[in-house]
């Protein structure tokens, strides 16, 4: 049957749900007997999905794969059993109003088939519900996102792009669905890697005002270093021969955490707080929250180090806390930021990070178990890395070296909207290959271009409608049924599946999710458009058709506002 995409059901499938989660038990509980589980309705009410494919139906159970085990009957001829059950049940009208077919297929998928009239209903709840359409109904949690969270030690590269397009959109999705969602920005301003950045800018400001000085080895080396020194230089003079190295660190990293904002806000990311790990350690929390940890029983001493027992949550191996000179590692602080966090009464922690984090999961998930958390409350999306291509050339980053390609880059290359969409084209958990050429094209190949081109070109045919005279009765939905082309039929059930798309985006915490959903959207409106003339000699086809663009519209506008993209009305 090919690949499928799981999904939850909406609000506006329940009803159908319902009643079919309804037959589907009866009707199992014939077939086994004694032998059908106690939780029957549970089970059947969770095993339905969207078929990939709309010549597989609206609705498919996966029930009969999840029991045949259990029940000691292949799947199959379980299947054709269960249908032989269930099919009597569509000569009643009600249900035979909704559903026009049950077919099983492959190995054992049931699947439901709607019928016309029900799927043509959408485009009257779509009008009426407007921007609210695909919203799902759902308990809301207090969630925290934080991502990005670089260093201020270097502008913003494509990768932080990468992870600043999921997680802004990720947030986006999330409160659509009725969570309540903040985003933070943990600024590691403090440490080794800022005690390099102010000998970096130190020796660039001595250079330009004619003193030797060693660059040093461990220094960073991009244009950046310099242009900061320059304006330094400029503000200060001869002044900054005799400031000390911590002028120059609070200088660099402030001056680049304006700059990583200013990247952000271009690119549509607006954080509702930046928590400092300077404030941080100076807070007395990561003191304190050492001492919790030994009060649990759950550090030790060994070669002159203080360890955390991660082991005993499931970590591969111990970790430093406290190393022998009386220095903490990373995690000790990252412990107290993650305390702070769930002190402040999150349902759920959000952290997406980079690929450089994997064995980063245990050990911070075994902490806020040792802290009398559930494990469960953070969840760690590692965003993987991305690939930039010119042409024929790879570009390679590295910001230490000074070698690397900014946001800021991408912003002036492609713009915002390419930018996000091309992001986020891949699962965040797969290698990204961001093709600049592609993001740059007018073309229908440039998948972006695609989608918005298919939302204003639905607006111009508005345009040609209303200066010629014509309007739209919503009152009148009669005229649906003139919607039977097999292209409006296509485009018809993927808007049906806007709603199961976006809560199956949030559980999943996969943005990406909604961009093959609006491809497959924009591809059957285009196929629809070229294949059927909107405005007829016929007036009921004529406003048919057009209520069918406006509910593909509105489709298109939300998906794209969920990923952070615009939906322009002229292109």
């Amino acid at each position: 049957m090919g690949g499928r995409a799981q999904a939850a059901f909406s609000e506006m499938t329940a009803p159908i749900k319902e009643e079919l989660t309804r037959l589907l038990s009866e009707a199992l509980r014939k077939i086994a007997g004694s032998a059908a589980p106690g939780n029957l309705e549970a089970l059947v009410a969770s095993s339905f999905e969207i078929p990939r494919e709309p010549k597989f139906g609206e609705i498919s159970s996966t029930m009969v794969l999840r029991l045949a085990k259990e029940l000691r009957r292949p799947p199959r001829p379980l299947a054709e059993a269960l249908l032989a059950q269930l099919e009597p049940h569509l000569a009643r009208p009600a249900l035979q109003a909704r559903v026009s077919k049950i077919a099983v297929e492959g190995p054992g998928f049931v699947n439901f088939y709607y019928s016309a009239k029900e799927i043509t209903q959408v485009l009257p709840r779509i009008r009426k519900e407007g921007g609210d359409y695909g919203r799902p109904r759902i308990p809301s949690k207090k969630i925290l996102l934080e991502f990005v969270s670089a260093n201020p030690t270097g502008p913003l590269t494509v990768a932080h792009g990468r992870q600043a397009a999921l997680g802004d959109s990720l947030a986006l999705i999330l409160a659509f669905c009725g969570h309540r969602v903040t985003r933070e920005y943990y600024n590691n301003d403090e440490g080794v890697q800022i005690h390099w950045l102010g000998r970096s800018i130190r020796s660039r400001v001595l250079a330009e005002i004619g003193v030797a000085d060693e660059f040093p080895e461990e220094g960073y080396q991009g244009e950046y270093i310099r242009q900061m020194a320059k304006a330094l230089v400029g503000r200060h003079g001869e002044a900054l021969r005799d400031k000390p190295e911590e002028f120059f660190s609070r200088a660099g990293k402030e001056s680049i955490l304006e700059g990583i904002k200013k990247d952000l806000k271009d690119f549509g990311v607006l954080f509702d707080r930046y928590f400092s790990q300077e404030v941080l350690m100076k807070s007395g929390k990561v003191e304190e929250v050492l001492g919790l940890l030994k009060s649990k029983g759950f550090v030790y001493e060994k070669d002159g180090a203080v360890w955390f027992e991660s082991t005993r949550f499931g970590d591969d191996k111990d970790r430093v806390l406290v190393k022998s000179d009386k220095a903490t590692t990373y995690l000790l602080p990252d412990i107290a930021y993650h305390r702070d966090k769930l002190e402040r009464g999150y349902d759920l922690l959000v952290n997406i990070l980079g690929p450089d984090h994997h064995g980063y999961i245990l050990r911070i998930k075994a902490a806020v178990e040792a802290l009398g958390y559930p494990r469960e409350r953070l969840e760690i999306l590692i965003a993987q890395l991305v690939t930039l291509f010119e042409g024929d050339k790879t570009l390679r980053m590295s910001t230490r070296a000074g070698e690397f390609v900014t946001l800021r880059e991408i912003l002036d290359a492609v713009g915002k909207d390419a930018g996000r969409f091309f992001f986020l084209m891949r699962k965040f958990d797969a290698h990204l290959d961001f093709d600049l050429a592609l993001a740059k094209s007018q073309t229908p190949e440039n998948p972006v271009f695609y989608i918005q081109y298919a939302h204003a070109r639905i607006e111009s045919v508005k345009k040609l409608h209303r200066e010629k005279g014509l309007e739209i009765d919503w009152e009148k939905t009669e005229c649906l049924e003139r919607l039977t082309q097999p292209e409006e039929t296509e485009l018809l059930r993927r808007l049906v599946q806007f709603e199961d798309v976006v809560l199956a985006a949030a559980k999943t915490l996969e943005p990406y999710r909604l961009v093959p959903y609006l491809q497959e959207v924009a591809g059957a409106f285009h196929k629809c458009y070229a294949a059927n003339r909107v405005i007829t000699e016929e007036a009921s086809l004529t406003q048919a058709r057009m209520m069918l663009l406006i509910g593909t519209q509105q489709v298109i506008r939300s998906g794209l506002e969920l990923l952070g993209v615009s939906a322009p009305v002229k292109m």
